[in-house]
């Protein structure tokens, strides 16, 4: 029998791949799931591929597959491939559900009536219909997502790019007007350094939507950056935790910290620096850029003068900006294995002294600073990538930020 619903107290969870791999992660859901239902909360389940790369199923292990064949990039077969790994998980969940006594069901992309463009291997999602996921919390039933995908407005599988399971979260999030969405992965929240990196990182409570955006866009790994799009504009709170552990987790709301002066630091590689110089003043700026647009370059780091221009691209397009540089017939340099440290924080331009203390966390310990950039919020130095560790390190201890618990 169909029952009324309360969307306040549906939680969307979502599980990374190192959370969905083993029969005992799968079990450790299930938990949970249990958990929230004793609390009468309404789970919506959004899961991953199982493990990274090289599983068995995991999308890298699968794109692997294809292209020991097949060179293509953005093509149709390879996100109906990409896929599957979704939908693995979303049945190993759903009958882990079933069989204890849950009702389960689970669901693609196009079930959850996620509808995206036409584009492969990075699809706009252009609408989401919760109609069928709110017939079953109707009914009774746990949906279980394959995040990562929707279907086209010509009926084709399509995938969201990197982190798309993130995005498939609060997309349902916010289509279902939740209580809020619950990101699960291997780590017990958002850490003010990479832990892998800097050793006594310590784990944020709280932090801005704009914060974790920007971290997301300058290299951690820990959400995608177009989920925190979506939580910000519906004010749709998220929360990082670790489904191994008991932990709170890190809460992304809009609420701000004014008493910490940086939040966090990220680095982020390759990157490669072009620098065009002695320029003509016939330069045509449209089509160069008209033209790294059609190539779908994007350049960061932007500094164009008169005379000159100094920018950064992602490494893997070096061969493409060369070939566009060289048809155009423009001179350049270009300085390859660089990597972009980046300071983030909502006080960063509100306190005297900051760049002061950059420099001299880097150039102190010798660490040559190539370029700069900042933002609102951030400051971005670019540098050799052999010492990216050591400049997200030295950073750290300059800020005393392992004393950041906010």
């Amino acid at each position: 029998m169909a029952r009324q619903v309360d969307n306040s107290r549906i939680i969307v969870k979502k599980f990374g791949g190192t959370s969905v791999m083993t029969q005992g992660d799968r079990s450790r859901i299930r938990d949970l799931v249990l958990l929230d239902l004793q609390k009468e909360l309404i789970p919506v389940l959004v899961v991953s591929a199982m493990g990274r790369q090289s599983a068995p199923y995991a999308t890298d292990t699968l794109i692997g597959l294809y292209r020991q064949i097949h060179q293509a990039t953005n093509h149709r077969d390879l996100d109906l491939l990409m896929s599957c790994g979704e939908i693995i998980s979303a049945t190993l969940i759903s009958a882990t559900l079933n069989a204890a006594g849950l009702v389960s069901r689970a669901l693609t992309g196009f079930h959850a009536g996620i509808v995206t463009d036409n584009t492969h291997g990075g699809a706009e999602v252009l609408a989401v219909n919760p109609e069928y996921i709110e017939k079953l919390l109707s009914e009774g039933i746990i949906p279980v997502i394959s995040g990562f995908q929707g279907i086209s407005v010509e009926g084709e599988i399509t995938t969201l790019g990197r982190g798309g399971s993130d995005t498939t979260a609060a997309l349902i999030g916010e289509a279902l007007k939740a209580q809020k969405v619950e990101i699960y992965t291997d780590v017990e929240g958002v850490m003010t350094a990479d832990p892998t990196i800097v050793e006594n990182a310590t784990i944020l409570s709280g932090m801005t939507y704009e914060e974790m955006y920007e971290m997301a866009r300058h290299g951690a790994k820990v959400l995608d950056f177009n989920a925190v799009d979506v939580a910000k504009r519906s004010g749709l709170k998220l929360v990082i935790k670790n489904s191994s552990s008991s932990f709170a987790g890190t809460t992304v709301t809009d609420r701000v910290l004014d008493e910490r002066v940086l939040t966090a630091i990220t680095s982020d590689e390759p990157w490669t620096q072009y620098q065009l110089e002695n320029l003509k003043e016939s330069f045509d700026d449209k089509g160069f850029m008209d033209e790294l647009s059609r190539r779908k370059i994007s350049i960061d780091m932007i500094n164009f003068f008169e005379a000159s221009k100094y920018f950064i691209i992602d490494s893997r397009l070096e061969d493409s900006l060369d070939e566009a540089l060289e048809a155009l017939g423009i001179a350049y340099d270009k300085r390859k294995d660089c990597a972009k440290v980046t300071v983030i924080g909502h006080r960063i331009h509100g306190v005297p002294g900051i760049m002061r203390r950059i420099v001299n966390a880097l150039e102190g310990n010798g660490i040559t600073i190539l370029q700069t950039s900042d933002s609102s919020m951030t400051i971005s130095c670019l540098i050799r990538n052999d010492r990216a560790s050591d400049a997200v390190n030295y950073l750290h201890q300059a800020f005393d930020m392992e004393k950041n618990e906010g």
